[in-house]
């Protein structure tokens, strides 16, 4: 069990993050195998060979070094995000710029295979991990960048939202079954030991993503203190809907019926195209439609307008009214 105590200052210092370079590693782990690739498994499939075909050193490494349980983890492979939209050529070049002595002593703490040994202790060690997430993305991730942001972009915006009106507990409440907010704190059931850290004023870096199938939590101080967590609505994204959205589908047209299966999580107008991949203009009209029939509402938020289901349309995308 850890035990992250909360103080009021921690609550107005915390903050969202989306990082590009650490969705990449995760993307590694879902093509290695080593997470369940939940609702892409159909994404997994067609990237696994690709993912294959690269045949870069540094993939093995970075598996050795990263996204196991415990501490058998290193820091540099992983540059704390400063926001929401940071360009994965900026993360990339904090990595390429990390000291090699520095990447060594991180790695020498860990248990690693033998044969990669002379690898992880060579002096090529952060370029080779640097050029293989540098192929990943620019042939793999890249491509549907977009959607995927705008999937942890929509779930940023709703729960940060939730945070701001209605406290923690309300914002965390359906995060993981494995977190829950109790006492003015975070108890996560990702420990057989107990440990507790006080945020001391810094606040906890939420981070949502696409590719993680489960919750971790970063404790080192040299990153900032951050819970790393499934986004909302990649599983609207990627299903090609079920019996339920493909009667919708049939009676209101596949995109009308996506923008409805979509606003499970609120998104702007945005947001929706690029999560579906379709033009702006396309969905701004299926929304208006929508809007009209009194199954969508909008929320002016800053510059934009944010769109959500109302009771009406989450009945009928729910089955609980036939249409």
């Amino acid at each position: 069990m850890i035990r992250i105590e909360v103080s009021p200052e921690d609550i107005a210092a915390s903050r969202f993050a989306i990082s590009p370079l650490i969705e990449t590693v995760h993307a590694t782990w879902v093509l290695e195998g080593r997470v369940n690739a939940g609702p892409l498994q159909a994404w997994a499939a067609r990237w696994r060979e690709p993912y294959r075909r690269l045949g870069r050193p540094g993939l093995a490494l970075i598996q050795a070094i990263s996204g196991h349980r415990g501490s058998g983890n290193v820091d540099f492979v992983a540059p704390p995000p400063t926001g929401v939209s940071v360009p994965f050529d900026k993360e990339l070049a904090a990595l390429r710029a990390t000291p090699l002595d520095r990447a060594h002593e991180e790695i020498a703490q860990l248990t690693v295979p033998r044969e990669l040994r002379a690898a992880l202790e060579g002096p090529k060690v952060v370029r080779l991990v640097a050029d293989a997430l540098e192929a990943v993305w620019q042939e793999i991730i890249a491509s549907e960048w977009p959607r995927f942001h705008a999937v942890m972009e929509r779930d940023v915006v709703w729960r940060a939202g939730r945070l701001a009106t209605f406290g923690w507990a309300a914002a965390l409440d359906d995060l993981s079954a494995q977190v829950r907010w109790r006492d003015g704190g975070l108890d996560c059931d990702l420990a057989s030991d107990f440990v507790k850290r006080d945020l001391n004023g810094r606040g906890l870096l939420f981070m949502p993503s696409v590719f993680g199938s489960r919750v971790g939590v970063y404790l080192d101080d040299a990153w900032p203190y951050a819970l790393v967590y499934p986004a909302r609505g990649v599983g609207a994204t990627q299903a090609g809907g079920g019996a339920r959205l493909e009667g919708l589908m049939r009676l209101m047209g596949r995109t009308r019926a996506r923008v409805l299966a979509e606003l499970a999580t609120p998104a702007t107008t945005t947001q929706l195209a690029a999560v579906m991949g379709q033009a702006l203009g396309t969905v701004g009209e299926h929304v208006a439609a929508l809007r009209g029939a009194g199954l969508i509402t909008g929320a002016r938020a800053g510059r934009g307008v944010v769109y959500s289901r109302t009771p009406l349309g989450d009945a009928l995308v729910s089955g609980e009214l036939t249409p």
